[in-house]
Formats: C-alpha cells, sequence, structure tokens
C-alpha cells in the first residue's frame, strides 16, 4: 500500500475527481478526510469510504471553517501528510456579458480559497508532505468565454510554485495536476440528457489525441503518484491528464 500510516485532507471529496482520489487513497491505506458543502452527499462519500474516512461539512471559501476542518481531521487521525486542493467551480465569464461578482466569484472559490486551504493545513502538516492543487488544461487552451476560469487555474500554477519554494526547507512538496475534460458534473447541462451526453463526448473524442473523454479514476492515479513516495523527487511540477490535448492537438482525430 502506497499511502500506509498516513492521513490526507481532499477538499470537494464529496465527488467527481475528489471522490475518486479519496477512494483510491482508502485502498491505498491512507486515512481521509474530505470536505464540501453538501451534507447529503458528504454523508454518502463517508458511508462508501468507510472507517478510514472522515466527511467535514466546509466550504472552502470559509476560512474559518476550513480551519475547523483541518483541525477535526487532525483531532481525528494525526497530522496531514498529504492534501489534495480540489474544490473548484467553473463559471461562463465573457467579454461584455459578465458581472464583477461571477467573475469574483470563480476567482475566490478558485484561487483565494485555495490559499487559504494551504495555509490552514500547512501549521498541521508533517514535513516530507505532499500538497497537490488541482489546475486544469483551460489554463493554456484559450477557451472563449472562460477568462475567469482560466485565469484562476493559471494563478493556481503559479502559486503552487511560491508554495514550493517556501516549503522545500520542510521537504513539502506541491505539484498540480491539471485534468482535461472529465467525466464528471461540472459539465451540467452538456450531459443533461443521455442524447447530450453522448453528442459531447462524441465532440470531445473528436478533439483529444486518445480518442475519448477521461475518466476521474484517471486524475485520482495521478494524485496518486504525486502523494506517495515514488513522487519524492517531484517538486513544482503541472501534470497534464487530458489524453494529449495540450501537448499534441494536431493529433486529435478531427485532424487526421
Amino acid at each position: 500500500m502506497r499511502l500506509a500510516g498516513k492521513s490526507a485532507l481532499i477538499t470537494g471529496g464529496n465527488g467527481g475527481i475528489g471522490l475518486a482520489t479519496a477512494r483510491l487513497f482508502v485502498a491505498e491505506g491512507a486515512k481521509v478526510a474530505i470536505t464540501g458543502r453538501n451534507r447529503q452527499t458528504l454523508e454518502a462519500a463517508a458511508a462508501e469510504l468507510g472507517p478510514n474516512a472522515l466527511a467535514l461539512v466546509a466550504d472552502a471559501t470559509d476560512v474559518a471553517a476550513m480551519e475547523a476542518a483541518v483541525a477535526r481531521a487532525v483531532e481525528r487521525f494525526g497530522k496531514l501528510d498529504i492534501v489534495f486542493a480540489n474544490a473548484g467551480i467553473p463559471g461562463h465569464t465573457p467579454l461584455g456579458g459578465t458581472t464583477r461578482e461571477a467573475f469574483e466569484k470563480v476567482i475566490r472559490t478558485n484561487v483565494t480559497a485555495v490559499f487559504f486551504t494551504v495555509q490552514a493545513a500547512v501549521a498541521q502538516m508533517n514535513d516530507g508532505g505532499s500538497i497537490i492543487l488541482n489546475g486544469s488544461v483551460i489554463s493554456v487552451l484559450g477557451s472563449p468565454g472562460y477568462a475567469a476560469y482560466a485565469a484562476s487555474k493559471g494563478a493556481v500554477r503559479a502559486m503552487s510554485r511560491v508554495m514550493a519554494s517556501e516549503l522545500s526547507p520542510r521537504g513539502i512538496r506541491v505539484n498540480v495536476v491539471a485534468p482535461g475534460a472529465i467525466r464528471t458534473p461540472i459539465w451540467g447541462a452538456a450531459v443533461a440528457t443521455p442524447e447530450a451526453e453522448k453528442a459531447f463526448e462524441a465532440r470531445i473524442g473528436r478533439a483529444t489525441p486518445l480518442g475519448h473523454l477521461g475518466e476521474p479514476d484517471h486524475v485520482a492515479s495521478t494524485v496518486l503518484f504525486l502523494a506517495s513516495d515514488e513522487a519524492a523527487h517531484i517538486q513544482a511540477q503541472e501534470l497534464f491528464v487530458d489524453g494529449g490535448a495540450t501537448g499534441a492537438p494536431s493529433g486529435a482525430p478531427i485532424y487526421r
């Protein structure tokens, strides 16, 4: 077991990539605290994960709530070894059609909350631990209508490198996992019906060199690697889990 004896905190651990990662961490021997805003889905996730999981209702944008969640996790499982700052939101913010409130909501959740999650956690982390931040391919793709989201994920990359510099004396590694199009609830209306989901998957497949939508487990496995001792000398890196969409876009089926 790659995480035997270790404790982890995963924000947004009640669904999608966060829950997939929590499952994998528990299977690999970790004790895992998950946070989220929805008590019902948190309780369902905790029931699935079993006795080595702790579900904590906490909004990632609420600094005091996250500090309290970290304290409860440490009280239950001991000092943290791993933090996966996964919680985030999408947001359509096109030029000419976006309010300041909508723009700042994305930044507050995807940047400010990530910083303060890490700040709350590092004081309760063992030296030699691992922090993984959730980025996105949108930070580099120039996708129309997603200025705030792209800016937020670019900021995550930049923050991770500063955090890595600050935490290297403690042997704490800070890296970013950057998913591409992954099968999660984040897509909303685009996958609201079986027909819509099928069309969406076909469209993504045509634009992805490997030809298909990614799964939460693809990202979870990468997070596990970054959290484990197998990545002991990996620091301040960003790993894209996107089927080649950023590195080899010309290899997508649409260009063949």
